[in-house]
This record gives structure tokens, sequence and C-alpha cells, in this order.
């Protein structure tokens, strides 16, 4: 017959129990007393985050088998990651104009012989160029130095580099004494600009034909008097009436390849888009950059000539160092819902 337990050995054995559960206990309180989950981000808060361009999104997948890689090229000092807007998004105001546009003011801050694009690294080379925005533009330029360096532009948080060449009057520099930088989300149906993403940070672009022998198709800029319509445009230079101003317009392309931040031709990766949307080639749509200069002459145009030679070799090259943030912020408030803002990125 099995020996029963007396009454003092049950007590000592439910003691012991009770001090093994109340060890555990204590284990597991003490993690959770140094255990924090991750606090999960609101939609209001600036974080950052990848933004998949809507040609790739279809690539995107919860499966265990992961999607094919996107291949890029981009120069190892660049990122091509948007992040979240600065700030909340605000109503459209009743009175706003709807137009896709915002803008920077870049007044021109100095004149080098030097081209960070087209021939990085040799100072010098270059026919003279005149820079607009970041004053710290030269040959040996890339987005490191250029995140450094002081902005004309208003707003201020534009750090990108702007530069054409330098227009010459009778044999002088003269630069221009209006200089906007508008980003437009015109040239597309109404739902590829709903669809535009932010111009990635560390982009390269030239647009126009430096070494263009006449006007042809590859002239992308055009020439016009200011006050003085009835002279008409033009893509070499026009007689202005005396108390006007000669302009400059350029148009850059706004259709992006997905993947590259610079070309060997410093064209490739980028397209203008064909019956209102991007081709297949270059499928991320990205705001239009229209750099418009205005310079004080007018009179006869035989007395004005272009570094890179006449009016029709006019080309325009932009280096993007907009920081994230704030270029996320105006696509998503100026140019996705086709608000017409100023400089501070409001309407």
């Amino acid at each position: 017959m099995p020996l029963v337990p007396s009454s003092r050995v049950r007590r000592r054995v439910w003691i012991a129990a009770l001090a093994v559960a109340g060890v555990a206990a204590s284990a597991v309180t003490a993690n959770a007393m140094f255990f924090t989950p991750p606090a999960i981000p609101h939609a209001d808060q600036a974080f950052s985050t990848t933004v998949v361009p809507p040609s790739l999104a279809s690539t995107t997948t919860t499966s265990t088998a992961a999607a094919p890689a996107v291949t890029s090229s981009a120069p190892a000092e660049t990122t091509q990651a948007a992040v979240a807007p600065v700030r909340p998004q605000e109503p459209i105001p009743p009175n706003a104009v709807r137009v896709a546009e915002f803008v920077a003011e870049c007044p021109f801050t100095h004149r080098l012989p030097d081209d960070p694009i087209v021939l990085p690294n040799l100072p010098g080379a270059s026919h003279m160029h005149s820079f607009f925005g970041n004053d710290s533009t030269n040959a040996r330029s890339d987005v490191g130095s250029l995140e450094k360096g002081r902005s004309s532009c208003n707003p201020k948080a534009d750090l990108s580099s702007y530069w054409v060449p330098t227009l010459l009057v009778d044999g002088q520099p003269v630069e221009p004494t209006g200089t906007t930088f508008y980003y437009l989300g015109e040239g597309v149906r109404d739902d590829v600009t709903a669809r535009i993403q932010p111009l990635p940070h560390g982009l390269r672009i030239v647009a126009g034909n430096a070494k263009a022998t006449a006007p042809d198709g590859s002239t992308m800029s055009r020439w016009s008097c200011l006050h003085a319509g009835h002279v008409g445009a033009s893509k070499d230079f026009v007689n202005c009436p005396s108390g006007t101003m000669m302009e400059s317009y350029l148009d850059f392309p706004q259709c992006w390849n997905g993947k590259d931040l610079d070309s060997a031709d410093h064209k490739s990766h980028m397209a203008y888009p064909v019956n209102a949307e991007c081709p297949a080639t270059h499928p991320v749509p990205v705001p239009k950059l229209r750099q418009v200069l205005r310079y004080p002459v007018s009179g006869d145009p035989a007395r004005f000539k272009l570094s890179s030679g006449p009016g029709f070799t006019m080309h325009g090259d932009f280096f993007n160092v907009w920081p994230e943030a704030e270029m996320a912020q105006r696509v998503r408030d100026c140019i996705n819902r086709i608000v017409k803002c100023g400089p501070d990125g409001r309407p």
C-alpha cells in the first residue's frame, strides 16, 4: 500500500511550486518592461519610404517568390528613394488656379567654363556657362558637394543646380534678370498627371543641342519678346522692340526610364511624351521642368551670341538636389491635384 505524504510534506511541496511559478511570472514581467514594440508611424508623419513608380507597381508581391529586381546604374552617392511629404495635405482652396505647377525662382550665381554633367572633373574644359541656384557648382560637383552648398533659389530648400551657355552681347556677357524654373504637369493627359512621381534625387538632365548646326528638331528652346507677342517666337534670336526684354524658354523631358539617374549621352534615360503619355521605354512620368530666362536686351539679334554658338544652340543642364520630402510634397499637393503653387509649395 503506497505511503500517503504527511500534511507537513504536502505543504512544503505546495510552497516550492508557488516559488517556481513566481520566478516565471517575474521573468515575463521583466521581459515586458524592457521590450517595446516598434511604433507604427501615422500618415501625417515624415518618414522614409520607397515610392514604387506606377509602371513598376504590378511587380510588387507578397509572395515568397521575389519579383525581379530593377537594375539601376545610379551613382553610389545618390539615392532614388522618395520620402513622405513634410506636412499633411491641405484642402484645395476654393480660389485655387487649376494648373499643375510649382516654381523655383533661382537668380544667377556665377560663371565658369565648367560642366559637371557633360565634362565632370575637367575644370575649364567647357564653353562658358551661367549658373543658377546652387552657388557651389563647378566641374567636380556631385550630389554630396551640392548638398553642402547654398542656394540663390526661392525656396532656399532647392539646392539644385541649373546652368546654360552664357549670352554674349557685343562680345560681353549679359546675365538674365528673370530666372524662373517651372515644374509642370502639362503635356500629358490628366490621368497621367495624377500618376506623376517626384524627380529622383540626383537626377541629371540635359535638354537642347549645344552642337546644332541649324534650327532643327533637336532645338528644344525658343526665343521670344516679353510684352511684345506680335514679334513671334523663334528657335533663333529675335529682334525685340526697344523697352522690351528677350526671353528664352526651354522644356526638359518628363518621362523617366525608372532606373538611371544619367546616361552616356545625358539624354537617353529621359524622353518626351508621345500622344500625351509616356512611352513604354520611359514609363515613369515626372514633372516637366520649364526654364524661363529673361535677358535685359533688345534690338538687332546680330549683336547676340551664345558661348555655344547661335541662338538655336541654347541648351540647359539640370542637376536635381531638391530634398526628397520637399519635392514629394509639391508633387503630391500641386502636380497630382492640378493646383498652381508658389515657391513655398502652397496654392
